[in-house]
């Protein structure tokens, strides 16, 4: 029976991987995060103990459930590219700065370090798929603080990495564009704030434009959540120690879309739904600078697609979900959420206000 510590249990990855858990296994779950809202309905589940605290303050209750639990998962990170744009400072204090303690414990105790590290670390990179062993790491200038993020990751990988070489049980893993549902609230309204698919289907449910950044002619490989979570149990669990000092790129290489397709898509999809159809057809592809948008310290990647042969051959997983499946279960998921959603439509709130 594994004791699994997730760091940022309630997330997105936590809490999918924490449901996962306790409906297919016998292991315990121990979590913390600062809120709780996607995990309320495991909270009363006995092999489910949840802690509402921060891992930059309860550093003592971190260390000693490092000590306690089998496997660690740190997934508390800022991942959203505005932030890398607009506070630089905060993404590097929390991705790196405060999940090094973490690490170093996990070296410490000798414990399987399960660390997510990000699609992001391979830049700018000119390769046709990102290999994890061979791929050079390509970022741009300093000053577009952008790269913080990826670069932070980086930096971690390459420490664990040299754990690794001093005897730390570790596996990197980096999520390939992972959506699905509670990825980011569709309640939040300003740009760059969520991910992409979240932030087009909130614009569609608020019949509001989606803005293109530099026309959405760049390509992300989408991967469903329950696929990359699907791995990632394949990991922890670690049979006969295999994936022990890898790195696997999780994603599904034939899901690889521009985000103009991804919008298209989108709205296709919605005319399908009573629920989305009225709105979806007010809304309107405007294209926009990635300046205008983001801030002038952005750059962006044109093309990213995993190479995943370590990932299919040495845990035994393949992803299964097309990206047309994938946007149907999403959209299923949000169904019932769409009043509140509507509420945040600019006239209304107005209204509300007058």
């Amino acid at each position: 029976m594994k004791k699994v510590l997730i760091l940022g249990v309630n997330g997105f990855i936590g809490h999918h991987l924490s449901k996962r858990i306790l409906e297919t296994t016998n292991w315990e779950v121990y979590g913390m995060d600062m809120n709780s809202e996607r995990i309320s309905e495991l909270l009363d589940h006995p092999r489910m103990h949840f802690f509402e605290g921060d891992i930059t303050i309860n550093t003592e209750w971190v260390e000693y459930h490092v000590k306690k639990c089998d496997v660690i998962l740190p997934l508390v990170a800022i991942a959203t590219p505005s932030t890398y744009v607009q506070a630089p400072l905060r993404v590097f204090e929390l991705d790196f700065e405060a999940n090094l303690p973490i690490v170093r414990s996990a070296a410490k105790y000798k414990k399987h370090l399960v660390f997510p590290s990000t699609s992001e670390v391979y830049g700018m990179c000119h390769d046709d798929e990102f290999d994890p062993e061979n791929s050079e790491l390509v970022y741009g200038p300093i000053n577009k603080p952008r790269w913080i993020y990826a670069c932070s990751k980086q930096l971690m990988d390459r420490v664990i990495w040299g754990y690794g070489m001093e005897g730390l049980n570790f596996t990197l893993f980096r999520p390939f564009n992972w959506v699905g549902a509670g990825l980011d609230s569709i309640h939040t309204p300003k740009e760059g704030s969520s991910r992409v698919l979240t932030q087009f289907l909130g614009h569609i449910v608020r019949g509001e434009p989606i803005q293109l950044v530099d026309g959405g002619a760049q390509k992300r490989s989408f991967t469903y959540v329950d696929d990359g979570i699907e791995a990632l149990m394949k990991i922890i669990e670690n049979k006969d120690g295999k994936a022990t000092g890898k790195i696997y790129n999780i994603g599904n290489p034939s899901n690889n879309y521009s985000i103009r397709e991804l919008a298209h898509m989108m709205l296709e999809l919605a005319a399908d739904y009573p629920e989305y159809r009225e709105t979806a057809k007010q809304v309107k592809l405007v294209e926009t600078s990635s300046g205008a948008y983001y801030g002038t310290g952005y750059q962006d990647v044109q093309n990213r697609v995993p190479k995943i042969e370590n990932t299919v051959s040495e845990l035994g997983w393949t992803p299964q979900v097309d990206m047309r499946d994938a946007l149907a279960k999403i959209f299923d998921s949000y169904k019932d959420k769409l009043v509140d959603a509507k509420d945040l439509i600019p006239e209304r709130r107005q209204q509300q206000r007058d």
